[in-house]
């Protein structure tokens, strides 16, 4: 078992400086009964705390870890950028690499503007909608997040549900009342509000993998309903990969689903883990950008070479032979090595997967959308969660996360982890 003494005492002293100790709210722990674990470094699919303690890590960074911490090609890579300089507000030729390499994997992306978040890459993908169409409405789904901004904020996952936020102090209702959330994978719905509001709707944004109130795999032909419904309404469709991009496929869940959206939003795996976001999408769509057109975003750390040269050498190791294909047996062995191990305790879970992606959910019913998923045992959760940190797997500390997987994690791994899962579920069952 571990011991956290010296991160219980480094937290202690983390609230006196910073609201709730965590510059993100999850990172708190409050959902899990616990003190989160300060992290020192990290090597492979590892982390290691500063008491000592080594954990397999399935939440690398929530995503842009797929190489894996510390991976040599990105440090050296970060290594000789940073000795060049570490921000110029200036042109480089790296963030048309950059760009170049983009564009290669996801040929739907014309052109693409860098920013500094995935944040940031959503709230400046609403604005090109509005400005494009010249229309207000923007559709998302229930559960879907899409960062903080604040026209976003409507029936959030992640942090929010973990909170047991419904929104957020702070965010003006004449903000959000141009924001319509309906049920994820209920095309009907979606079908009757533009029949309604058609000419008043400028896009859909959508997570075409909900990732955000835990894995959620869209139904059949509910982003193909998506497509058909805002062509015909000459609306724009959104798709925000900035969780699924370049880890489900090498062309993210746009390829993955055969599904092409008008704009894509980016972030996480294209920084290599550093902050960095992007959105691209239709040459006409994106043109709207300032400097060619009137729509106007920027950014002074935008295109950060530091940023820029961590996602250039990320793409590049992704060509492997074989990544993909490594990435989503790993991801469904454990997938199946849980059911088994959990069934075989008279517990039942759902397990939703895609590649690369996992999550637990200690629910009986199957889990379509964030009704769903809100149907969980959070109790049962938190109880295993505490029992596997204990035993050294780090685990997303929110049951509507994912499990994220990278290169770096193998058979071994997996044995330790279904290790440690035959342990915490004999203790769920005490």
């Amino acid at each position: 078992m571990k011991t956290q003494t010296k991160s219980q005492a480094a937290f202690v002293q983390a609230k006196r400086a910073i609201p709730g100790g965590v510059n993100s709210p999850v990172r708190a722990y409050g959902s899990v009964d616990g003190d989160p674990p300060f992290i020192e470094r990290g090597e492979g699919a590892y982390i290691y705390d500063i008491d000592g303690n080594e954990y397999i890590d399935y939440v690398l960074s929530w995503g842009p870890m797929i190489l894996g911490h510390a991976h040599p090609a990105v440090v050296e890579a970060v290594k000789v950028a940073a000795d060049k300089g570490t921000s110029f507000g200036a042109p480089t030729e790296a963030e048309t690499e950059l760009a170049q390499l983009v564009k290669l994997k996801m040929p739907h992306i014309e052109k693409l503007r860098l920013v500094n978040s995935g944040t940031e890459a959503v709230m400046t993908a609403a604005r090109i909608v509005r400005g494009y169409t010249g229309r207000e409405i923007i559709v998302k789904f229930d559960g879907c997040y899409h960062g903080h901004s604040d026209g976003f904020l409507v029936a959030a996952g992640s942090g929010l549900a973990t909170g047991g936020l419904p929104a957020s102090a702070g965010v003006p209702g004449s903000i959000t009342e141009n924001t319509l959330s309906l049920p994820y994978n209920n095309i009907d719905m979606v079908e009757d509000f533009f029949r309604r509001k058609g000419d008043q709707i400028a896009g859909v944004i959508v997570e075409p993998i909900a990732a955000n109130m835990g894995v959620v795999l869209p139904h059949d032909g509910f982003l193909e309903g998506l497509r058909e419904i805002t062509r015909k309404h000459s609306a724009l469709l959104v798709f925000d990969e900035v969780i699924t991009g370049f880890r489900v496929a090498r062309g993210g869940a746009s390829q993955y689903l055969d599904v092409i959206p008008d704009l894509v939003c980016l972030g996480k795996i294209i920084g290599g883990g550093l902050p960095i976001g992007a959105v691209g999408g239709r040459k006409d769509v994106m043109e709207k950008l300032a400097p060619l057109g009137e729509v106007y975003q920027a950014g002074t750390l935008s295109g950060n070479p530091i940023s820029v040269a961590a996602g250039i050498a990320t793409l590049r190791e992704l060509e492997e032979e074989g990544f993909y294909d490594t990435i989503r047996r790993n991801t469904e062995r454990l997938a199946e090595s849980l059911l088994e191990v959990f069934t075989s305790a008279d517990m039942e879970v759902q397990i939703n997967t895609a590649p690369g992606l996992l999550t637990v959910f200690f629910s009986q019913t199957v889990v379509t959308d964030f009704l769903s998923a809100k149907d969980c045992n959070d109790s049962a959760f938190r109880k295993f969660f505490q029992g596997m940190l204990t035993r050294g797997i780090y685990l997303p500390p929110s049951p509507y996360e994912a499990w994220f997987f990278s290169i770096q994690h193998n058979d071994t791994m997996i044995k330790r982890t279904m290790e440690a899962v035959t342990e915490a579920i004999d203790e769920l069952k005490l």
